[in-house]
């Protein structure tokens, strides 16, 4: 069956001139770091040692050689719903391949899953089975990467859902599967909720499902799930970026789009707030950093939050088939909770390495769990 939505698509190149090169080196060389905490670690945020270490490999990151490594990959700029998304698209050689949206992060874009592009297109080369290969979609987020500026309010994690749905159609898919974490975790959901004609299913890192009040639910809690409510509590705490760009996200953006230092400070989650347990290089942390950077993400990610939070959602039950990997030192998606919100999970694996963005971290293991999960959906 052939798609019959229209979308006008146009080429696109990652193309920084010199003259921007340019002045981040010189906003690099002039940067003035804060006082530093009395304890020089992550305890109270960033700490300034972390960050004379990230200036200087900043000041040497080669944006030349990075610039290359994301041509490499077919992009492209649609307008959907009055918007211009940029997204990457490459398709495998394998007939019959499965199309699979991947949906990225916050702070991260499309970059975050560069690694695992030949890894499912072409699964042969890696150990794979033909049968297993996906065409792959990338799209940046309204607000995020090279999809902006954003021209309207209100691009909250529905209407993206929806956004997505229709450029997959236009694409030519009129059947496609999605992966998502973070914020693209709550993206794939509404993608759930809308379960278009065709859909595959949902694999997501997360499912952001938490305790409703009702005693009963406690009961059916593992040992496990446990410290899964105290890395919840964790997290709430060390989230205050989540408190600023739900609030004020114009007054954080004024300081973070004109200070690269800044900006990669604010993109502490990368770092899992300093736990320790983060396994992104830095080389990666820097490549994210740069594009949203060239791109002047900075208010268009912090508003996406705003958005989310001041969306009209009800609360409604996702009953497309979906897939959940939960890593070890990610949020720690409880079974009891998410079944309750989600009432067709039928895919759950634990993984005892890596965290919130697995796709730079252990994306291998990754590329596995997404086979197996689609698999088992084409054999349904």
């Amino acid at each position: 069956m052939e798609t019959t939505t229209a979308l006008a698509i146009r080429p696109f190149t990652v193309s920084i001139s010199d003259t921007e090169l340019s002045d981040l080196q010189e906003r690099l060389a002039r940067t003035r770091l804060p006082q530093p905490a009395p304890t020089d670690d992550w305890k109270t945020g960033t700490p300034n040692s972390y960050l004379r270490e990230a200036l200087d490999a900043w000041r040497r990151f080669d944006w030349r050689a990075a610039e290359d490594r994301i041509n490499a990959f077919p992009q492209f700029v649609a307008e959907v719903d009055g918007q211009d998304i940029h997204f990457i698209h490459v398709r495998s050689a394998s007939p019959g391949a499965t199309p699979l949206l991947l949906a990225h992060t916050y702070p991260g874009s499309a970059i975050d899953y560069l690694e695992m592009i030949d890894l499912l297109v072409d699964p042969v080369a890696h150990g794979g089975r033909a049968e297993d290969a996906f065409d792959v979609v990338i799209p940046d987020a309204p607000g995020y990467g090279f999809s902006q500026p954003v021209v309207e309010e209100g691009w909250n994690v529905g209407r993206v859902a929806a956004a997505y749905d229709t450029l997959m159609r236009g694409l030519g898919y009129d059947s496609y599967g999605i992966h998502g974490s973070d914020n693209g975790a709550m993206v794939a959901r509404e993608i759930g909720l809308l379960n278009p004609e065709g859909f595959l299913g949902l694999h997501v890192l997360q499912l952001f499902s938490f305790p409703s009040g009702d005693p009963s639910e406690f009961e059916r809690l593992e040992l496990s799930d446990y410290a899964g409510l105290e890395h919840m509590k964790w997290f709430q705490s060390v989230g205050g970026y989540n408190t600023m760009n739900t609030s004020r996200p114009q007054t954080i953006a004024a300081g973070i789009s004109d200070s690269p230092i800044g900006l990669l400070a604010y993109s502490e989650l990368f770092n899992s707030f300093g736990n320790g347990t983060s396994l992104v290089s830095l080389e990666k942390i820097l490549l994210e950093v740069s594009v949203n950077w060239f791109a002047n993400a900075a208010s268009g990610m912090s508003r996406s939050y705003y958005d989310n939070a001041h969306a009209q959602n009800e609360q409604r039950i996702n009953h497309a088939p979906t897939g959940v990997a939960v890593f070890k030192d990610d949020f720690q998606t409880i079974r009891t909770f998410a079944e309750r919100d989600n009432d067709n999970i039928v895919h759950w694996n634990r993984f005892d390495e890596g965290g919130h963005f697995a796709a730079l971290e252990r994306p291998e293991v990754l590329a596995v769990d997404i086979r197996a999960f689609y698999r088992a959906r084409r054999q349904a």
